[in-house]
């Protein structure tokens, strides 16, 4: 995919998530384009499992796989994994692993 593609993509899940609402309920930042999907940070200690890193990536089902999981100095440790997630699916399962709202 080119890149041109990989930021529609990107934007799309964002979009999916709730934009700039889900921006401002979760405090996520840092947001980043990848191949076939979308990365961002969370602030860790605004949820009970200390997530502050979650990747989201388009699969060819056109299902999501959803990767949660904390940094802490340059170590990643996977918290939990959700596979085959549809896009009107994205918001509960954020909300279900992390303890955050996406929307009022």
């Amino acid at each position: 995919m080119s890149a041109t593609d990989d930021m529609q993509i990107a934007q799309t899940i964002l979009e999916q998530l709730g934009g700039r609402r889900f921006m401002a309920m979760t405090g996520a930042q840092h947001f980043t384009a990848v191949d076939s999907g979308l990365t961002f940070r969370l602030p860790g200690t605004s949820n009970e499992r200390h997530i502050n890193y979650v990747k989201i990536i388009l699969e060819p089902s056109d299902t999501y796989t959803m990767t949660f999981a904390t940094i802490r100095h340059l170590d990643l440790k996977l918290v939990a994994e959700s596979d085959g997630v549809y896009f009107d699916q994205l918001q509960d399962t954020f909300t279900a692993e992390t303890g955050l709202d996406t929307h009022l």
